[in-house]
């Protein structure tokens, strides 16, 4: 599935539309105040990339410590999906590729939503 998000450049790409769009969300953008964007936008890749099939680049704390103090919400994690999934769509992603990232993200909602 790497691949078809377009590997190293399509996941950057993927992630820097992802956060333009959920930071000037009114229901995300709170969530993103006072983070440093580059740092989790590095994170993001790599975690992306591993959860799709690259390389194992990521090493980061695991999901549900990253996201354990946010209380993030089911309706913001669906938003934040059906954000992601947007954004992929919109850069040309495979429906099939979009929908199986869905199915992946959908697997780890427990570990993210707190609230």
């Amino acid at each position: 599935m790497y691949d078809q998000l377009g590997g190293p450049d399509g996941v950057r790409t993927a992630v820097t539309v992802f956060y333009n769009r959920v930071t000037a969300d009114p229901e995300l953008g709170p969530y993103f105040a006072g983070i440093d964007l580059e740092r989790l936008k590095a994170h993001q890749r790599a975690f992306l990339t591993a959860a799709f099939g690259g390389p194992q680049l990521f090493s980061g704390r695991g999901l549900r410590d990253a996201h354990a103090d946010l209380q993030i919400t089911d309706a913001a994690f669906d938003t934040m999906v059906s954000t992601l999934l947007t954004s992929l769509a919109d850069l040309g992603v495979p429906k099939h590729a979009v929908g199986a990232v869905g199915e992946r993200l959908e697997g780890v909602r427990d570990e993210v939503v707190s609230a």
